[in-house]
């Protein structure tokens, strides 16, 4: 595995068709899983790793995000990534930077709502990561199930010619979806935290036994995390993030809670087979994670 610093020095480097995994860092069994995914699909692998100052809202969350490059790279090249992009703020945005990517009507509901300016960030930095890396495929992750649909929308109307590949929420065996943030966690908030997946999991449920009204849902999950500091609760369409009223097409039941110093978000999609809908609960991890080791 080669460290790499510019986009050019990057783009040197290829061989055959090239996939990119962009990450904030600070590495957990969720990001690797996508490395060993997009590994199996490319023949080179970029992983960027840039703590984005823009898609922060909160100047304080910005400087807690845990940082540890060493420790990553590590971990990249024992995932097979072959190069390992870590360019400083200049490199990505060039001194100042007068131009920002915007999208929507995707970004109106939750997100968008509590955190004003993060998917403005989120936008602009991928799009340079896609002008400047240009790969062939990018792999994100549907915990982030509205950044995901930003980034689809952003990428279909803009007309990058990449492929955007979807990942599954990895969790812990007890069912909390992995998150850089949780090493902030103690191990007392990290047990009220189990709230969260445990309502959407408790909505999935109704949903198998043939629950649609969307408002049953969302009051099952929020009965769940009643007792912590909710954001919002909603079920909304995957594609345009509008609340919807009934689950009768794809869609998301998202949650975003605060437990103890950490902002945490959930969400179970409901893909649907044969007009019916089936929720994807993510992958469940064996042990538990290098994350709650580190608690």
């Amino acid at each position: 595995m080669e460290v790499t610093r510019t986009f050019a020095e990057t783009r040197e480097k290829y061989r055959g068709r090239v996939g990119l995994l962009p990450t904030l860092g600070f590495f957990h069994e969720g990001h690797l899983r996508l490395m060993d995914m997009l590994r199996e699909r490319c023949d080179t692998l970029v992983v960027s790793l840039f703590v984005n100052p823009t898609q922060f809202n909160d100047p304080a969350d910005f400087d807690a995000y845990p940082r540890d490059e060493e420790r990553d790279a590590g971990l990249a090249a024992e995932h097979g990534v072959d190069l390992f992009f870590a360019p400083d703020v200049d490199e990505v945005y060039g001194g100042v930077s007068v131009t920002t990517v915007e999208v929507s009507g995707v970004t109106v509901e939750m997100e968008g709502k509590h955190r004003p300016g993060h998917f403005v960030g989120v936008a602009t930095v991928v799009a340079k990561l896609f002008a400047g890396l240009r790969p062939d495929m990018a792999m994100f992750g549907r915990k982030d199930a509205q950044q995901l649909a930003v980034l689809k929308a952003m990428t279909s109307d803009l007309r990058f010619p990449i492929e955007i590949v979807e990942a599954p929420v990895v969790r812990e065996p007890d069912g909390l979806a992995l998150s850089s943030r949780n090493v902030r966690l103690s191990r007392e908030d990290r047990e009220v935290a189990l709230a969260i997946s445990r309502g959407l999991f408790q909505a999935a449920e109704q949903v198998d036994a043939g629950e649609r009204r969307g408002d049953r849902l969302e009051s099952t999950v929020s009965r769940a995390i009643r007792h912590l500091d909710v954001d919002y609760v909603q079920l909304a369409a995957v594609d345009t993030m509008q609340p919807v009223p009934d689950l009768s097409a794809p869609a998301v039941l998202a949650v975003a809670a605060r437990v103890g110093p950490v902002r945490l978000i959930d969400n179970v999609i409901f893909d649907f087979v044969d007009d019916k809908p089936v929720p994807d609960r993510g992958i469940f991890l064996d042990e538990p994670s290098s994350l709650t080791r580190l608690q």
